[in-house]
């Protein structure tokens, strides 16, 4: 049975419509002039349907939508009580991505950085880790890291999430108290530099995914990517190693529950 939700604060209310896969949670906003906004929310799918039991919250559907369009009032609170939802164990993907500007500067990019501090200002107030999408925009998202951990917001961890950076980042994101977590693309003939990175994080700051739909691993690269095949992400990352591969699967399982908070699954007899 799936466990029933937190109650939301006043004037936040989950509906239904549709089946499950087309995200048919959706949360009714009432503003207190008394105009009603639904909005869909992943955050809300993925805290409620029974096919998750854990997962991120994903704050961007909501963005500009958190303004109520009759009187202007805004819900700051919004973001921070759909993340609180006992079952969203951290905030993410978020960061900053700058690989396809089309045409744009770094400087018209100010709205992600924007909405990147304001998760991590969530992440901070909730005590809930980030899970950080960085995309040629190392430096500034290690800045914006290193900023929001200097103020009194609170202490933020996290994890790298597939990893692609230089080794310079990796100790970066170490140093800043994160994990790193590793994808298909380390069983790529051409990451090599990305191997020579796993070999030195720590196998206790060491996460594997695979990021499907995309980047399937060696031997199914180029297919539709399935969570499936993170075995041999852990194959990989064991060979690296040299270790046995049920060395790393414990670990980064351990590792997995220690960063989001969760308890270690009862083990059947």
């Amino acid at each position: 049975m799936t466990p029933r939700p937190a109650p939301l604060p006043p004037g936040l209310e989950l509906i239904r419509a549709g089946d499950y896969w087309r995200h048919n949670l959706k949360l009714r906003v009432t503003c207190p002039c008394g105009r009603i906004t639904t909005l869909d929310s992943w955050v809300i799918a993925r805290e409620l349907g029974g096919e998750f039991r854990y997962a991120p919250g994903r704050l961007d559907p909501l963005r500009e939508r958190l303004k109520c369009g009759r009187c202007g009032k805004k819900r700051a609170d919004l973001r921070k009580a759909l993340a609180s939802l006992p079952r969203v164990v951290g905030i993410g993907e978020t960061g900053l991505d700058y690989y396809r500007l089309n045409g744009r500067s770094v400087a018209d990019m100010a709205w992600q950085r924007n909405r990147f501090a304001v998760h991590m200002a969530v992440a901070q107030a909730l005590a809930k880790p980030l899970v950080i999408h960085t995309r040629s925009a190392s430096d500034d998202t290690v800045a914006m890291l290193r900023s929001a951990q200097a103020t009194a917001g609170g202490a933020l961890t996290g994890v790298f999430h597939c990893f692609t950076e230089t080794a310079d980042v990796a100790r970066a994101a170490l140093d800043l108290g994160f994990m790193i977590s590793f994808s298909g693309i380390l069983t790529f003939k051409t990451a090599q530099a990305l191997r020579d990175v796993a070999a030195f994080v720590p196998l206790d700051r060491c996460l594997i995914e695979t990021d499907s739909p995309y980047l399937a691993p060696v031997p199914h690269r180029g297919k539709t990517n399935s969570p499936a095949w993170v075995p041999h992400v852990a194959a990989e990352l064991a060979r690296i190693k040299g270790l046995p591969l049920d060395t790393v699967a414990a670990a980064t399982s351990r590792n997995f529950e220690r960063l989001f908070q969760l308890p270690a699954p009862v083990k059947e007899t």
